[in-house]
């Protein structure tokens, strides 16, 4: 019958892991209630912090009213059967069964013996154990408990509820980890409040307990009377009437403001010790929101001549470098920087982005070919899709870049000659493009990307009517044949992506874009 079981639960284990339906549903659940990424994971927190909201609206509000039978049915059955599917859940993604038996199943046949059922248990026994012992699951079992509101003590263990926000809210699970790095200062200054406390307490207890006209009766009025001395708040309730009392008093308050003051201090220094991590955490949230960014690997020169361009454009880019004074120097000029290096896959693992989805174009600009080499290498190690283009500083390595995956390639050498020629032969060209190209000048040339909902009422380049606008079509970019055609005539058709290239002053190209779209929803 053991064997039989035995052979039964690896058969299972395996069929499990085999099942990508199986395998997707765990995946979906451990990032709705594990992964704070994961985009749906926002809305079901929110969808608990209400419930818990409308559990303690109830504890409060029956105290002096009524509640109705449907309000106390939800409080008490249908929350708290959320909370245990929660929890249920919760049990089940946090380590895998199906894991640790097939890896036991493994290690048993390569020591040519029978399957441990026995060992193979307690270890499933023992990892969900240590899951079910850890602060956040004992709060989330406690909050289950459906019928606490029978007995009217037990009405209490709604605030287990309350706790539970913990969990859903990254603020406190921040503030946590904080004061979590100052755990052995704040122990010792546990330790030090507590023997000032007791010691304050017995020498009050002593000293008063026996004076008729002292209000302080018991061993516990005493304890009271330290710990609200000490935080000096002093509400006056109890009061030393001996000289030696007072005596304890003054040095009881003397004490708590050293107290208070190293407590505070404790907080500051934390915070101020992972103020940067924090602003990092935030900035990486923000990055992973971003639907559509270019990504600058290497912010040199160049990069930033990029980048005043691009903000010109209201574009959103992102800039990653392995050196920390040039992110910040990113930073100041308003971009979302991080400093990570571009050669590394933990970098991009960091920023939990799909690259082809919200990276326009991955834009490598480091000063050095070696660097944009490795960073080309490592995004295309797991992304094939992304475009991406790179800078080349030496055309001995044009052929590395291109075996690296870079779909563009920028040699300044080849630039520069083709200015300087235009320069000689033909200066007054090379001025009309300077001026066009000048940030100060108001005529741009911009991109218009041929939507499906403008094919709707466009078919042709002549129904465009951009001569109306004082707009100047140079060409039409056809996605399907990866051409550039020059001065189209009225008759091109439009196609779905393509691309127009047109020139013309900003103000008259965004009434030319708002005329499209105008004609879209008129229609």
């Amino acid at each position: 019958m053991k064997r039989f079981f035995a052979k039964l639960l690896i058969s299972l284990a395996y069929t499990l892991r085999s099942s990508k339906k199986y395998q997707k549903r765990r995946k979906f659940f451990y990032n709705l209630l594990e992964n704070d990424n994961y985009k749906y994971k926002k809305y079901f927190d929110a969808f608990m912090i209400f419930l818990i909201f409308v559990s303690v609206f109830v504890l409060i509000r029956e105290v002096k009213h009524h509640i109705s039978d449907w309000l106390m049915v939800f409080n008490n059955y249908v929350i708290s059967i959320v909370f245990l599917i929660e929890y249920i859940l919760r049990l089940w993604v946090n380590g895998s069964v199906s894991a640790i038996i097939i890896e036991q199943d493994e290690h048993d046949t390569m020591l040519s013996r029978e399957f441990q059922l026995d060992v193979a248990l307690k270890r499933i026994f023992k990892r969900k154990f240590s899951y079910m012992m850890t602060p956040k699951a004992i709060i989330d079992l406690l909050a289950i408990m459906p019928f606490f509101h029978e007995l009217r003590l037990l009405r209490l263990f709604v605030l287990f509820r309350v706790f539970k926000l913990f969990r859903y809210t990254k603020s406190f699970t921040g503030l946590v980890s904080v004061l979590a790095s100052k755990k052995f200062e704040f122990f010792t200054l546990f330790l030090f409040t507590s023997i000032v406390v007791f010691v304050s307490s017995v020498l009050i207890y002593v000293l008063e307990g026996s004076d008729p006209q002292s209000n302080i009766k018991s061993f516990f009025s005493a304890v009271y009377w330290s710990v609200v001395t000490l935080s000096t708040v002093g509400f006056g309730d109890f009061t030393p009437v001996t000289q030696e009392g007072r005596f304890i008093t003054m040095f009881i308050i003397v004490s708590g403001v050293g107290v208070l003051s190293f407590f505070t201090s404790l907080i500051v220094s934390a915070f101020n010790e992972r103020l940067d991590e924090f602003k990092e955490a935030k900035t990486v949230e923000n990055i992973s929101k971003l639907q559509r960014f270019y990504l600058i690997c290497g912010f040199d020169s160049i990069a930033k001549e990029v980048v005043k361009e691009y903000k010109f454009r209201k574009k959103n880019i992102v800039v990653i470098d392995s050196d920390e004074e040039k992110v910040q120097e990113a930073k100041q000029m308003g971009l979302k920087a991080l400093c990570l290096n571009p050669g590394s896959v933990a970098s991009y693992e960091k920023l939990a982005i799909e690259p082809h989805r919200q990276i326009k174009a991955v834009l490598c600009l480091a000063n050095d070919d070696i660097d944009n080499v490795y960073a080309a290498l490592t995004i295309r190690s797991f992304d094939k899709k992304v475009r991406i283009v790179s800078l080349l500083m030496n055309d001995a390595n044009r052929t590395k870049l291109k075996f690296a995956g870079v779909d563009d390639i920028i040699y300044p050498q080849e630039l520069i000659g083709m200015i300087t020629k235009e320069l000689v032969g033909q200066p007054v060209a090379f001025e009309a493009i300077h001026a066009l190209r000048s940030e100060n000048s108001m005529v741009k040339i911009d991109e218009i990307i041929i939507t499906e909902a403008i094919l709707n009422n466009y078919s042709y380049v002549g129904e465009l009517q951009n001569k109306r606008y004082r707009i100047v079509l140079l060409g039409v970019y056809k996605k399907q044949y990866e051409r550039f055609w020059f001065n189209p005539i009225d008759s091109t058709l439009l196609e779905l992506g393509d691309i127009l290239l047109v020139i013309g002053y900003f103000p008259f190209i965004y009434e030319f874009e708002k005329h499209l779209m105008k004609r879209v929803e008129d229609a």
